[in-house]
């Protein structure tokens, strides 16, 4: 029986194998696809390491501010080079976001309001004047020969729309990023964990940290397009929280994140070309979230988990009282 079963399944071919298991194999084949996957799971793998990190460190929602923060530096690129190139954009990202992470640290650092409520202001004011800028271009004389249509892409996402340059630029983002934590792994390990104890054997916190926001900028700059500013802290932050579910070794989280990352972005990628005119970004959100919310549920560190614990606790001494 297992024979005959076997030989049916190696008979088959790869398409009809895809077939057979749910896939569409066109699809799958399809050059829109390969571009479109290719793109958001090297962002999605990257995305989910670096912000694993900043989970550990405890500024998980800097990245929702510097996402928000983002976009009135890609209004004013476009405004000043009349065009939609996607590198000049993402330039303008980066530097109204490091402008608003400058805006947050001093604000921090010389005031008594806490952290949540300056990154709060701090959001609203530059995403606020993104839409403002938004706004006033479509009205303008000068702009209105220009096309607009991509500037609403970085709100919201398309993926579905990136180009093979699209994920040129990923990659020239995302393989700097990874060399950066590969040759630094021992140190960015100390400065999550220990900060203290880094300093004391010489390492230099500001550098890291440095180093840490220069990469979580950068991806959050490449990945406007992709799922946009409402939705990219989301990239940083849900592929770490599942992975933190999963153990503590801090090798195996940032392995699980860029799994999780990975996954997400291939199964949500496959779902929204399957069913036309569903969103990619937010599919790819959404199938992370599950996972998220499965992990909590039955990993070892999960809901389930502790459950059993107590319930096992219960039981022991129950039985130590009796006896």
């Amino acid at each position: 029986m297992l024979s005959v079963f076997l030989n049916k399944i190696f008979s088959l071919n790869f398409a009809n194998l895809l077939n057979a298991i749910g896939l569409d194999f066109e699809i799958l084949s399809s050059y829109t696809f390969i571009v479109v996957c290719l793109g958001t799971m090297i962002l999605a793998t990257v995305a989910g390491m670096v912000g694993t990190i900043t989970v550990l460190k405890g500024q998980s929602l800097i990245g929702d501010a510097i996402g928000h923060s983002s976009y009135p530096g890609i209004i004013i690129a476009f405004m000043i080079g009349m065009s939609l190139d996607s590198v000049s954009l993402m330039i303008g990202a980066i530097i109204s976001g490091t402008l608003a992470f400058i805006i947050i640290q001093f604000i921090d650092k010389n005031s008594k309001l806490n952290l949540d409520a300056v990154l709060a202001v701090i959001l609203s004011a530059f995403f606020g004047l993104g839409m403002v800028l938004k706004s006033f271009i479509q009205g303008h004389p000068i702009y209105g020969k220009v096309p607009q249509g991509g500037l609403s892409n970085y709100i919201f996402g398309q993926a579905a729309f990136i180009r093979t340059i699209d994920v040129q630029l990923i990659l020239a983002v995302a393989i700097p990023s990874l060399l950066i934590l590969f040759l630094f792994y021992k140190e960015f390990k100390i400065f999550v964990f220990d900060e203290v104890y880094a300093k004391s054997i010489g390492l230099n916190s500001t550098v890291m940290y440095v180093l840490l926001v220069l990469i979580t900028m950068s991806v959050i700059a490449t990945g406007l397009k992709l799922v946009g500013a409402i939705l990219i802290s989301s990239f940083l932050i849900v592929p770490g929280i599942t992975a933190l579910q999963w153990s503590n070794r801090f090798s195996h989280v940032l392995i699980i994140a860029a799994i999780v990352g990975s996954l997400s972005a291939f199964v949500g990628t496959y779902i929204s070309s399957v069913y036309a005119g569903m969103s990619t970004g937010p599919c790819i959100i959404v199938v992370m979230s599950g996972l998220a919310f499965i992990s909590m549920f039955i990993s070892p560190k999960g809901l389930l988990a502790n459950w059993l614990r107590r319930r096992k606790y219960i039981n022991d001494l129950s039985k130590s009282l009796i006896d």
